[in-house]
């Protein structure tokens, strides 16, 4: 709008407007101002003096203030020294001493067409034409090289020094192109050119010290260091739009501080590239410069687009408020003493009562009921099975959750043994009010064809319960297992006589009818064959029990030594559940051979194999998988190569590592399936030498948890972690601490690191101690009095 306004801005309140005094001077210069810079303008004179960039004009005043005698202040008046009518339109200006003159500054005004005039003070000096000029950009004078920085419109820092200007051919003879081409010493060349690859807002020159001068530009998404010579000291990747910028002297020695404002209405403030400190304007930026107002050093003043001027102040004014000393009353110690007593009394009987969080009884928040169909599904839902017979038959299980009070992020979990599958094992709810019911329903089927280690399965319901203190919730968890029907993985199949591998189980109680104890197995109904009975796996193994007439014992036999396990355990049970509901109470089971360690072992060694074997071929697709790699950038590098070398059978040779890798992956992929089915065959075979070996000594529940607990640590087989070295690990503490012989023993430090082991020769001679030490009267514990020698009971 043609207005210049001089401010003399005075410390205000927070919340106060602005001053009327604070406005020294308002000029009304009828023309839209470009820019106004202060500096030695005027001949005969080392004042400072104001000049002021129009469109087709350059003023230069003198700014001249007399004291007021009245409460106005003081006053300023304008005097215009002269004045430069421009023939081409202006865009921007810089002033220094050019070419090191002393006491007085030059002025160089850059045209919209890309027309460098130099104004020495009141006479027009020269002007020259920028080459392959589009569009102006910033324009900056650097003292120290003499030269004049630019951004063009080819994105690109460019320096021209300010000899080579004035000794250039004049701009008014710019059509003389021909002379130009003869001349080529008079032509304006470039001193150095920077590519940025963007357009630039600003650009600022700084030197704080004698020895360097740094280069500063600002562009629409970086933010450039510049040495003199045009190399990159650094630069700095903005993540926002910036709208102004201001380098000045840091603190510590070697940096420098800039102040970027950018479009977000924030000012950063940057020590080199490390950002210390960003602030909230009220405006969007388009100058900032650092001032010293009324004896306060750094005063930031901002200026936005639409005239809002600030003076702000990162940092705060000291507090001189204290606190004034309270009166000091007597204290009452007994009074005291009383009130402390009361307090501990209560904190001692809330910890009593409820710990550190409220218990309540867990079944009275959520009820789990899991109920197993009796029968199968009409039409099976097992899908993508692998199991050689025609039809894989499923089952379904259907899980009741009851709350008494509101639930947050309730959330069902089923697990059962692989190859076991269900048709889906993750359920959430919402309980948003007390006395909901929710049911789910799914089916479980064999997939693959081997037989798992347990017909048990486990519904885990994890929640979070709201209480008082607590809106998030307290995390909880309840569980209910349930068991399978063995008909699931099982049909009536052709009883054998003769097996490799034999179990007898002796009992107190007299024989019964092998008919009555499995109702769905029948497969002859005459009356001699009461006492024998044939399964046969889905899997493809056969298994037959055998009742003795005479005495109370029952055989159970197989041709693979794992497959006994899921029948002896069901046979146990069921005879358990059938003598509960005779009302028999003694009803015991024993058994009296010796423990079969040795078919025990084969497998444990099967499985060992089977990892050592996939560490090998892992190993090896390691060093095919480097190789193809290597074959791969050598074949690249010929390819790329300008003058091609013969390949040299370098794609055959790919090639084949490639079929080499596949083949390896294969066997990898393989080795891995054979290995899981390998635990859970292990897995079964553990579950039998430990119900043997609880009936063998007559194990209680809690030493036979013990046992399980050592024996079965994992529920998957990993490379990191593996079976053998685990249970190892945990055989030689229950060794070393309640059935240990001797405090010698004790002394004995396990290996802190599980590492997979060389052979299984060590597992195999702990677990057959084990079996020693638990046959001369040793006692599984946890207690840590247990780890003192027990005195040793003979049977």
């Amino acid at each position: 709008m043609g207005y210049l306004r001089i401010f003399s801005p005075h410390p205000a309140k927070t919340g106060d407007g602005a001053q009327a005094e604070d406005l020294l001077l308002e000029v009304d210069l009828r023309d839209p101002v470009l820019q106004v810079e202060v500096g030695k303008f005027v001949s005969g004179t080392e004042m400072l003096h104001l000049a002021v960039l129009h469109s087709r004009k350059l003023c230069v005043y003198s700014v001249s203030g007399t004291l007021g005698n009245v409460e106005h202040g003081n006053q300023c008046q304008m005097k215009l020294m002269y004045e430069h009518n421009l023939q081409r339109t202006a865009c921007n200006m810089t002033y220094g001493s050019f070419g090191g003159v002393k006491g007085r500054d030059l002025i160089c005004i850059q045209s919209m067409d890309g027309m460098l005039m130099v104004f020495e003070q009141e006479s027009y000096a020269f002007g020259r034409f920028l080459p392959g000029f589009l569009l102006p950009g910033p324009l900056a004078y650097s003292s120290r090289t003499d030269s004049f920085l630019t951004v063009s419109s080819c994105q690109q820092v460019e320096s021209y020094k300010y000899q080579v200007l004035a000794f250039a051919t004049d701009a008014d003879k710019r059509q003389e192109t021909e002379q130009q081409k003869l001349g080529s010493g008079k032509r304006l060349v470039v001193d150095w050119t920077l590519n940025i690859g963007e357009q630039a807002l600003d650009i600022c020159i700084v030197s704080f010290n004698q020895s360097a001068s740094s280069v500063f530009v600002l562009g629409e998404r970086n933010f450039f260091c510049l040495k003199d010579n045009g190399q990159i000291r650094f630069m700095k990747k903005l993540d926002w739009s910036p709208s102004c910028f201001l380098p000045y002297c840091s603190v510590s020695e070697g940096t420098i501080n800039t102040l970027i404002g950018n479009h977000n209405n924030m000012l950063h403030i940057y020590q080199d590239v490390t950002l210390k400190w960003a602030t909230q304007l009220p405006h969007i930026p388009v100058a900032v410069r650092v001032g010293c107002l009324h004896d306060l050093k750094g005063v930031i003043v901002t200026l936005s687009d639409d005239g809002h001027l600030q003076c702000s102040y990162l940092g705060t004014d000291p507090s001189l408020f204290q606190a004034p000393n309270v009166q000091s009353r007597e204290l009452n110690y007994d009074e005291l003493d009383v009130e402390m007593k009361e307090l501990q009394k209560i904190i001692k009987d809330v910890n009593k009562s409820q710990g550190v969080w409220p218990m309540t009884e867990r079944e009275d928040d959520l009820n789990v009921s899991v109920v197993v169909s009796p029968n199968f599904d009409s039409v099976s839902q097992a899908t993508d099975v692998e199991v050689g017979t025609d039809l894989v038959p499923s089952v379904t299980v259907k899980v009741t959750l009851q709350n008494r009070v509101i639930l947050q992020k309730a959330k069902l979990s089923v697990y059962v043994q692989p190859p076991l599958e269900l048709t889906c094992d993750q359920f959430t709810f919402e309980f948003m009010t007390p006395d909901l019911t929710r049911t789910v329903s799914f089916s479980v089927y064999l997939k693959r064809s081997y037989t798992p280690s347990e017909l048990e399965g486990n519904a885990v319901v994890s929640y979070s319960r709201p209480t008082d203190r607590n809106p998030d919730g307290i995390p909880r968890v309840i569980q209910c297992k349930f068991r399978l029907p063995l008909k699931l993985i099982c049909l009536p199949g052709q009883p054998s006589k003769t097996a490799s591998h034999k179990i007898t189980i002796d009992t107190n109680k007299s024989p019964v009818s092998l008919l009555s104890l499995f109702p769905g197995f029948a497969s002859q109904s005459d009356d001699d064959q009461v006492n024998v009975m044939g399964f046969h796996f889905l899997g493809g193994a056969r298994i037959t029990v055998l009742a003795s007439k005479t005495s109370q014992r029952y055989r159970i036999q197989s041709e693979q030594f794992e497959d006994l396990w899921l029948i002896t355990n069901e046979l146990i049970l069921r005879l358990q559940e059938y003598f509960e509901k005779q009302g028999v109470k003694d009803f015991a089971c024993s058994f009296s051979g010796s423990i079969p360690l040795q078919e025990y072992f084969e497998l444990i060694d099967h499985h060992f194999e089977l990892r050592i074997n996939g560490e090998k071929l892992e190993e090896l697709l390691s060093e095919r998988a480097v190789q193809f790699r290597a074959i791969q950038r050598r074949l690249l590098a010929r390819f790329k190569d300008k003058t091609p070398a013969p390949l040299q059978h370098l794609d055959t040779l790919l090639d084949g590592t490639y079929k080499q890798v596949i083949a390896l992956a294969d066997a990898v992929e393989e080795n891995q399936g054979n290995l899981f089915q390998s635990f859970t065959r292990l897995k079964s075979a553990t579950h039998l030498v430990i119900l043997l070996i609880a009936l063998w000594q007559k194990l209680s529940a809690d030493q036979v948890a013990i046992l399980e607990a050592a024996f079965l640590p994992l529920q998957e087989d990993t490379q990191e972690l593996g079976w053998e070295e685990t249970v190892d690990a945990a055989i030689s503490h229950l060794l070393k601490t309640c059935l240990s012989k001797s405090s010698k023993e004790q002394a004995l430090n396990l290996n802190s690191q599980l590492n997979i082991p060389k052979d299984t020769s060590q597992l195999k001679k702990h677990i057959t101690l084990l079996c020693d030490r638990l046959s001369k009267g040793g006692r599984l514990c946890l207690s840590t009095d247990a780890a003192a020698p027990q005195t040793m009971v003979m049977p």
